[in-house]
């Protein structure tokens, strides 16, 4: 069915907002098992006609013969933050759309037709004028890291400096910078945008602020055509993690084992996206502390919880 203009409207404005990260097609073709995964437990329609009570192997071979797609220098594939959120779609546009089970991108499964090229171009377009600011950002944040500056440090310089930049945006139109002024006074308490004791009290952490300062999404760029166009900014979000990890968690020197103290308004979600960038990964951590957590809702401030490693 052909989508309605609002809904198109509705799609440009969330990636523009930077609601969600987005991405293209890949460059070489997906293994076998990989395909066979795809087409058994996501969707049907990229490997044609499918029968009933098909063996994982018959789908398996079924998938070696799909053609080989071409495009992209990087494989979204073997990114596990874009392979989350995506299923392979030979109608779409760049051979990708969001995945219904993705908690980040199935809203967008029908709100564009991805297999339509106007729509896609128009999502693709917005997102790039989202990216071209948010570009300024990773660099600031990329030099800082290599300065050794703290999280705390970081999240301040980056909360200030994207409000200048989305000021920046209305130079040329008065009117609309006194609009945008007036509301972020009545949200913010401040005409400039949110102050950094505002994101502080709303994320809870220094590092939680820094995190949302990040605003990349593998999987959406794939969709969209642009995943090797930002594939650098990707690896500056693994070292943000990295360097939130070496600020919150430590070694004890006795053991070897990586440590975290567990802060007011902490819930095991938000530590597994603190230390891993994952909160999905919470589960990892209260296996891993079960004797002195028997409950996954019981944290106590000072708490030291165990981090194991993960994949």
């Amino acid at each position: 069915m052909k989508k309605n203009n609002t809904a198109v409207i509705k799609a440009a404005g969330l990636l523009m907002a930077g609601a969600l990260w987005m991405s293209a097609i890949p460059v070489q073709a997906m293994a076998a098992e990989t395909e066979a995964q795809q087409t058994a437990g996501q969707t049907t329609q990229q490997t044609g006609e499918e029968t009933a009570g098909e063996s994982a192997s018959e789908a398996s071979a079924r998938a070696g013969e799909i053609v080989v797609r071409t495009g992209y220098e990087h494989d979204p594939m073997e990114n596990p933050k874009a392979a989350q959120d995506i299923i392979v779609n030979h109608d779409a546009v760049y051979g990708y759309s969001p995945s219904p089970l993705s908690t980040r991108l199935r809203e967008f499964v029908d709100i564009i037709d991805w297999t339509n090229e106007a729509e896609v171009a128009e999502a693709r377009d917005k997102r790039i004028q989202y990216y071209e600011t948010e570009e300024v950002l990773y660099q600031m944040i990329e030099t800082m890291i290599d300065e050794k500056k703290s999280v705390e440090e970081i999240a301040r310089a980056v909360s200030q400096k994207r409000n200048e930049l989305r000021l920046e945006a209305y130079i040329g139109d008065p009117d609309g910078l006194a609009r945008v002024k007036k509301s972020n006074l009545d949200t913010y308490g401040n005409e400039n945008g949110p102050t950094i004791e505002f994101l502080y009290e709303k994320y809870g952490s220094w590092e939680a602020v820094l995190q949302k300062a990040l605003s990349t999404n593998p999987g959406m760029d794939a969709c969209l055509g642009l995943y090797d166009d930002y594939y650098g900014l990707y690896n500056i979000e693994e070292k943000v993690q990295l360097k939130i990890a070496e600020d919150t968690v430590k070694t004890d020197t006795a053991t070897g084992k990586k440590l975290y103290t567990v802060k007011k308004g902490d819930n095991l979600w938000n530590i597994a996206q603190t230390v891993y960038g994952d909160g999905t990964k919470w589960s990892d951590i209260y296996k891993a502390n079960k004797e002195k957590l028997p409950d996954p809702g019981e944290l106590t401030v000072g708490m030291e919880l165990e981090i194991p490693e993960v994949k």
